[in-house]
């Protein structure tokens, strides 16, 4: 095998793939499979669970393939001085050169690689990438971390009548977040858990498309751009059905100027630091909200906000941390609407834009 590549296309495509990377006792799995044909570089890796491949246009003199070390090669590549990669096989070591500088590396049998997943699409969907990626991030710290509920830890994608709809939930809150999209090409509706960490992932991939193809086969979701091909195991099974969670009606609505009170909550969480309560007096008739925290170590801290109330006076103990992840999803608005009922039923937060936004959060003692 021979190739030569411009530093910066090669750097590009090993980031991409190293999302397949893995610390596994199986050295194949720590290296990544390059294959060079035809004038195009292919490049593959895996953990088992997920699998990435991306391509890339090269000046190829000798066709073949080969699995090259990942992180060692990701590292090499990343620290050349720009200009043209030269890439030659020699006697089970390849020879990496770029200027003045040269490494040989050793490599294993492409023979010993994992195949790349068949995929067999029986539905698919066409969605806009920035939209996707900025609905991701809303919701995907809410997925829960517990491996022995996989459900949890799964983003819930639905598309229907143009409507596409996310939704997670760790058991204590829940983020659902939708819009409109044009789907002319999608019949029917689309529907699939997908793993958090893939979602997240894939989207933080580079990519210059406007568009992702999401497509599911039996066992897999396969995500298409460029010249990316990311396949990872999707979720069976039935997501929890977050609208009957949802309260029917609330005691009280608190419109909360978002800068101001996201000040006042990282200042309360300095106190809270040790205990993540924060309890929330909402006061109609002043037309304020108070936050207070107390530290049997530390001390207390308490701050009025003032915000338009509408309904009933009262108290409400929140998780610092989890309101602040659904502060930060709703960051660049001029505020946030919270629906109580009482101090023992889950808030709701609200924002509404060309993505809505809904985060319930249960109470916690005050």
């Amino acid at each position: 095998m021979k190739f030569s590549v411009s530093q910066t296309s090669l750097s590009t495509a090993l980031a991409v793939v190293s999302k397949g990377l893995t610390s596994s006792t199986l050295p194949i799995l720590s290296g990544i499979y390059v294959r060079a044909a035809d004038g195009t570089l292919e490049f593959q890796t895996t953990d088992l669970s997920i699998s990435v491949r991306h391509k890339i246009p090269a000046n190829v003199d000798e066709p073949g393939a080969i699995v090259i070390p990942g992180r060692v090669l990701q590292n090499m590549v990343k620290n050349l001085a720009g200009g043209t990669v030269q890439v030659e096989e020699r006697d089970r070591m390849v020879v990496i050169s770029c200027g003045k500088a040269v490494f040989r590396l050793n490599t294993l049998a492409a023979s010993d690689f994992p195949e790349f997943p068949e995929i067999a699409v029986s539905d698919s969907v066409e969605l806009p990438r920035a939209v996707l990626s900025s609905m991701v991030d809303k919701v995907y710290k809410v997925t829960s971390k517990d491996k022995s509920r996989p459900l949890l830890q799964g983003i819930l994608l639905t598309v229907e009548n143009n409507v596409l709809r996310l939704v997670a939930t760790d058991s204590y809150r829940l983020a659902v977040c939708d819009t409109h999209v044009e789907t002319s090409s999608l019949q029917g509706s689309f529907e699939m858990i997908i793993p958090g960490a893939a979602f997240h992932d894939v989207l933080s991939l580079p990519c210059s498309s406007d568009v992702i193809f999401i497509g599911s086969t039996s066992s897999q979701v396969v995500f298409s751009f460029d010249n990316t091909t990311y396949v990872a195991r999707r979720i069976e099974g039935t997501f929890p059905n977050f609208k009957q969670l949802l309260p029917t009606s609330s005691s009280t609505t608190v419109r909360l100027p978002l800068a101001d009170f996201g000040g006042a909550l990282r200042r309360a969480s300095v106190i809270a630091s040790t205990n993540p309560s924060i309890r929330f007096d909402v006061d109609a008739d002043g037309q304020l909200v108070t936050l207070s925290a107390v530290s049997p170590e530390q001390g207390e801290v308490r701050e009025e906000v003032g915000c338009e109330v509408v309904g009933n006076s009262l108290a409400i103990g929140l998780n610092y941390h989890y309101v602040a992840d659904c502060i930060a999803a709703v960051s660049g608005k001029h505020e946030v609407t919270l629906e109580l009922q009482d101090s023992a039923r889950p808030g709701v937060f609200k924002s509404y834009d060309k993505i809505n936004y809904l985060y319930l959060v249960m109470p916690v003692r005050m």
